[in-house]
């Protein structure tokens, strides 16, 4: 199943590796939404995905609650919108903020199918800048937005940093991070991502797996990213990268997946009483 959104650093493609490390849990706690490829890929009794990009989670809440409107909706934006005059009066509408919580979610589904390589990308002034990706046909993702609505009815989404996300940890959760990666494109969002959340991700997470929580973070395979996660077990793999390559190129980039280390039975902390243990992820 491929996501709803095209994304840079999709974690379809690597969804494999990451199911060998995540373990079972009540609830998967994914401060960074993304394309939401691990949440479609997992089965947790429930989930808690976050972001601090709000045009990301509104698409997710709308589809979540007004699914079968924004299949009409999107199809007939799809069929009627696929030239560059479209696509920039399109983005000029949503940088205007025109439109409520549906149209927005419905103008940024279509920017992302029909922009440059669907790039997510912003000014420092908040306005949505990729150009027109120039498809000869776009796909309008509803199998995929149906099997999305399905799996958020046991989806908490909500818009807010990564700090604020790792507040709201409970007792039998498992926490899956995928930042923008340490040396790479990171406009998301118009705050950016640098060197600074870098080290307070990690030191936050280094904290949250000493309380007994189950980490696992996916980063770049760099060496900031290996000392910051020192404390944790790391294994390197090699993921697709399709943003800034030709087409078919087929080049990969180095990862990292860094796994937090079981605590010594003698530590005292244990959420393993407080845990659905016959719950997890699929095989």
């Amino acid at each position: 199943m491929s996501t709803i959104l095209k994304w840079a650093g999709n974690k379809t493609a690597i969804t494999p590796e990451l199911l060998k490390h995540l373990p079972a849990g009540s609830r998967l706690v994914e401060p960074f939404a993304g394309s939401c490829a691990v949440m479609m890929a997992t089965d947790y009794p429930s989930y808690l995905v976050a972001d601090i990009n709000p045009d990301l989670i509104n698409l997710y809440q709308v589809i979540k609650n007004e699914v079968e409107y924004f299949i009409k909706e999107g199809r007939y934006l799809f069929e009627a919108r696929n030239d560059s005059d479209a696509y920039y009066k399109t983005r000029q509408e949503f940088n205007l903020r025109h439109g409520g919580a549906i149209e927005r979610a419905l103008y940024f589904l279509y920017l992302n199918r029909h922009g440059y390589r669907g790039l997510c990308r912003y000014n420092h002034s908040g306005g949505f800048n990729v150009p027109f990706g120039n498809y000869k046909k776009t796909y309008f993702p509803e199998k995929e937005i149906r099997a999305f609505a399905e799996k958020a009815q046991r989806t908490t989404f909500i818009c807010t940093s990564f700090e604020e996300t790792l507040n709201m940890l409970l007792p039998g959760d498992v926490i899956y991070c995928d930042p923008p990666y340490d040396g790479t494109f990171n406009g998301y969002h118009s705050s950016g991502f640098g060197d600074d959340e870098q080290y307070h991700l990690a030191s936050i997470l280094e904290r949250r797996s000493s309380q007994g929580y189950p980490v696992v973070a996916s980063n770049a395979d760099t060496c900031l990213v290996a000392s910051l996660y020192r404390s944790f077990t790391l294994h390197r793999i090699k993921a697709p990268r399709s943003i800034t390559v030709d087409a078919g190129g087929g080049k990969v980039a180095d990862e990292t997946i860094a796994v937090s280390r079981p605590l010594p039975v003698w530590s005292g902390i244990d959420l393993a009483k407080d845990r659905d243990w016959s719950a997890g992820v699929e095989a």
